[in-house]
């Protein structure tokens, strides 16, 4: 028998709640409240968006970072003026600015304002896009994104994909995919081979070593003149592993390289993987999107035969940071990597696993980030991206030519929208003048511009990305890199001891 309470415990306990639901309610603002906040935030971001182009790309001086700590987090409550000027002073002044039009030395351009808008309803709905069964518009939103994309680089219509926060976490999706396509056990990394090229990028191979593969056999393909992987040597590689008993597994080419923008020749690599029976993941987290502009898809081409490709929407899409994608050209081997099932979960539809992100790699709950990619590309058009992207092809070959005019040493023609150039003054040490020059750069702040090391020598990146990076953008790059090399030769005792 049910031992029933006393009416003044009852009554106690129904009073302490209500007295916790009224503490807890600034969590769920009125009307008015909603927005007060919503005209001091978009007041702030209206302000910053007018005035972008009289602010610094990057600030030099970052010791406003540290105001941040005098604010701890604990029981005292701040006005959301003070707050915003915090974030303005603390966050938007120091460091880069990506949003900004004179952000080019990396190669992410995201933040139009449409997906600003879809962020917000998707924080607002807090929709779950696990399943299918508990938001089935969202999934359907989030798979008709992948749809389009997969169509963008010709795969077919039984591949599957999903968004994950960038080309890191997509990445690994792909690498565990290929791990379990070829099930391979912890017996077999040692003898498994992985093939790419001192220009892949950083993430694939840390995808590799946290899919428990770091100690598989890894070769370096050679290179050719534009920093692109020779099919040749990777023929010539992978037949001295078979002959020395070990197992080719996977290769990993780039459409679109961080140092240089190169795009591998994918076909070729395409049919060597299917020749051989290897796994075959493209690198397109920057290059794909630029399949949207007709003179790209030729250079491209071999991409749609992949087992597997990276493309981040954050990158050619112009995104909001955290939008990464990973495409499998055989659905069915990316959701045999990824599957799972839990008791909790029973109430899902038979057919789920078809249709849950969820069970498509390593995220059980994650941003709702089909509505930044969807709304935008429904809002505006696909004609928009295309005509912003060739933009961006433009002013690259447009910078390097003037760049060679100004007398600079430039690298290999641009393929997509990185171009490397250096300095080489009459006397002292090219790496240490041009180490200076990025330095000079940064300090005037106007411009964000980046550098790296190739084959030794201290070399300029300009990367052309950002959406609101125009001509204008580009001619003060030029006058401002024309006036520091003048400035710079002048008075050598700036960097001659560099």
């Amino acid at each position: 028998m049910i031992k029933q309470s006393s009416s003044s415990d009852w009554n106690a306990h129904r009073h302490r709640i209500r007295q916790l639901e009224a503490a807890g309610r600034p969590l769920d603002p009125d009307a008015r409240e909603r927005d007060r906040l919503l005209k001091v935030t978009h007041g702030y971001a209206q302000g910053l968006l007018n005035e972008l182009s009289d602010r610094l790309a990057y600030g030099h001086e970052k010791s406003a970072a540290l105001h941040i700590r005098d604010l701890p987090i604990g029981e005292e409550t701040h006005r959301i003026e003070a707050l915003v000027d915090l974030l303005d002073e603390a966050v938007v002044r120091t460091g880069i600015l990506p949003a900004h039009p004179g952000h080019v030395g990396y190669i992410p351009g995201g933040g139009i304002y449409a997906s600003a808008l879809a962020d917000y309803l998707a924080d607002v709905t807090n929709e779950y896009v696990g399943v299918w069964f508990a938001g089935p518009g969202a999934v359907e939103i989030e798979n008709a994104t992948l749809a389009w994309m997969a169509d963008l680089v010709g795969y077919p219509v039984d591949a599957a994909g999903n968004l994950a926060s960038g080309g890191s976490i997509a990445s690994l999706i792909a690498v565990v995919t290929a791990r379990e396509a070829a099930a391979l056990t912890p017996a077999d990394y040692e003898g498994v081979v992985i093939y790419s090229t001192s220009h892949g990028h950083h993430c694939v191979e840390k995808a590799v070593y946290v899919a428990g593969l770091g100690k598989a056999v890894h070769r370096q393909v050679a290179l050719d003149e534009r920093y692109r992987m020779v099919p040749e040597s990777l023929v010539q590689l992978i037949a001295a592993d078979r002959a020395a008993g070990l197992r080719p597994w996977l290769i990993l080419a780039s459409a679109g390289t961080t140092d240089v923008g190169a795009i591998d020749p994918l076909a070729e690599i395409a049919e060597i993987a299917r020749r051989e029976d290897l796994w075959f993941h493209v690198d397109a987290a920057y290059g794909a999107f630029f399949a949207l502009v007709d003179e790209c898809r030729p250079r491209l081409e071999g991409m749609e035969r992949s087992d597997s490709i990276v493309l981040d929407p954050h990158k050619g899409l112009f995104l909001p940071y955290g939008t990464g994608a990973v495409l499998v050209r055989d659905g069915q081997k990316l959701r045999d990597a990824h599957g799972y099932d839990a008791p909790y979960l029973q109430d899902m539809e038979a057919a789920e696993e078809n249709r849950a992100p969820a069970a498509l790699s390593p995220e059980l709950t994650k941003h709702w980030r089909g509505l930044r990619v969807w709304l935008p590309l429904l809002l505006h058009g696909v004609e928009p991206f295309r005509a912003c992207l060739e933009e961006k092809l433009e002013l690259a070959r447009y910078f390097y030519g003037e760049i060679k005019k100004l007398g600079f040493e430039v690298g290999p023609k641009p393929e997509l929208s990185v171009v490397t150039f250096r300095w080489v003054p009459e006397n002292g040490d090219a790496n240490a003048f041009n180490r200076a020059l990025v330095r000079e750069i940064h300090r005037d702040g106007r411009i964000f511009l980046s550098s790296t090391m190739i084959e030794g020598k201290f070399t300029l990146r300009l990367a052309v990305l950002v959406f609101r990076t125009h001509l204008d953008t580009i001619d003060l790059m030029l006058e401002l890199l024309r006036d520091l090399v003048v400035q710079l030769e002048a008075s050598a005792e700036d960097w001659l001891e560099d």
